[in-house]
């Protein structure tokens, strides 16, 4: 059996990981992104102005994590959206567009119960 080769992603420039996992891993040509709230990465504080203002730095805090990994946007193939209210599933669409332009990666969105730290919403 062949191991694979698995390096872990890290920037001061996203939030640190606020519990036992890493911001991303790579492994061969594939990152896996942890899941990202929209956390200022200076302060460890949820941003304020709701679902907009986090679903920017949550999407921000994700494009930080794929520059320190050699990519961008357009790289991704693959997100998951968890909303606390699926009431703002179009609102969070529109931010979304800002970030994948064109070529949109597959995607699945659901509301939850409860995110970390009181979020109004996580992608992956």
């Amino acid at each position: 059996m062949s191991s694979l080769i698995k390096k872990v992603i890290s920037t001061v420039k996203a939030p640190g990981a606020i519990g036992p996992y890493s911001q991303a891993v790579l492994v061969d040509r594939t990152i896996y992104i942890s899941g990202q709230i929209g956390m200022d990465p200076s302060s460890g504080q949820l941003v304020p102005g709701g679902v907009v203002e986090e679903a920017k730095q949550a999407l921000t805090n994700m494009g930080e994590i794929l520059k320190a990994a050699g990519c961008d946007f357009t790289n991704v193939v693959k997100t998951t959206v968890l909303l606390a209210d699926i009431n703002d599933f179009g609102t969070v669409n529109e931010i979304y567009k800002q970030y994948f332009r064109s070529d949109f990666p597959a995607r699945a969105a659901y509301q939850v119960a409860a995110l970390p730290k009181v979020s109004t919403l996580e992608n992956d």
